[in-house]
């Protein structure tokens, strides 16, 4: 057992709210397997009502456009995937459906949340477009791209879900792969740095557009880095190469 699950076990004999014990069991799923999903749902389920979710809402509902979003509740049923591979290639609904066919994704993976308030809505809205963020930001899947996902996030969002995801990649990266660390760093700088310059994602309908290229989209959010041969698409796919050492 390592330091951290140390520490995660003393905690969850001490603490009993369940949402710090939701926040520890997700911590330790994640930390034994990055690409359990429950865990990381866990986790935010368990941030849902501290004050810094309260703080992150409150930045990210200061955009107009987002707010407009909230206010219509602006959520959309699980896109019918048939009809998407029926698009022209390079349009958002093509490159999203081969986004997920190409990975064995199920567009309805997330946990579901019964949308209450403010704060339900822009949680549930950031689960059912999370493929599509990876689309958009040219972002992979692999364990770094994720990473690099959660740090579009945490510059838009400041959520604290995003920052969790964040420095625990780092943790895990210092104490396990350390020899990746510095590729984790990279992968984090990228993605804060697409989601500070680019247009708030969270004020798009996605599920309307569908059938513009998503080259058009990109520039139109300002995310320029992520033009097909763009230095950030070249350090991505750097970050991926084997090594000869």
């Amino acid at each position: 057992m390592s330091v951290f699950e140390r520490f995660v076990e003393k905690h969850r004999k001490h603490h009993t709210h369940p949402n710090y014990l939701a926040t520890l069991r997700g911590a330790m799923g994640m930390l034994r397997d990055p690409e359990h999903t429950e865990s990381v749902f866990d986790i935010e389920d368990g941030l849902r009502h501290i004050q810094a979710t309260r703080e992150a809402f409150d930045f990210t509902a200061q955009d107009p456009r987002v707010r407009e979003m909230i206010e219509e509740r602006y959520l959309q049923p699980v896109p019918a995937t048939a009809r998407l591979r029926q698009l022209d290639p390079g349009t958002l609904g093509r490159t999203y459906v081969d986004h997920l066919d190409s990975m064995g994704f199920d567009p309805d993976y997330y946990r579901k949340i019964d949308v209450k308030d403010d704060i339900d809505y822009i949680l549930m809205r950031i689960r059912q477009t999370h493929d599509i963020w990876h689309v958009v930001t040219g972002l992979d899947t692999t364990q770094l791209g994720e990473i690099s996902v959660k740090a579009v996030e945490l510059a838009q969002t400041h959520r604290p879900m995003s920052a969790v995801i964040c420095a625990g990649g780092v943790f895990r990266y210092l104490m396990k792969e350390p020899e990746q660390f510095g590729d984790c760093l990279k992968t984090i700088s990228m993605g804060y740095q697409i989601g500070l310059k680019a247009k708030p994602l969270l004020a798009m309908k996605w599920e309307e557009q569908w059938e513009r290229p998503v080259d058009e989209i990109r520039a139109d959010l300002d995310v320029e880095p992520l033009a097909p041969n763009g230095a950030m698409v070249d350090l991505m796919r750097n970050l991926h190469q084997p090594t000869n050492d």
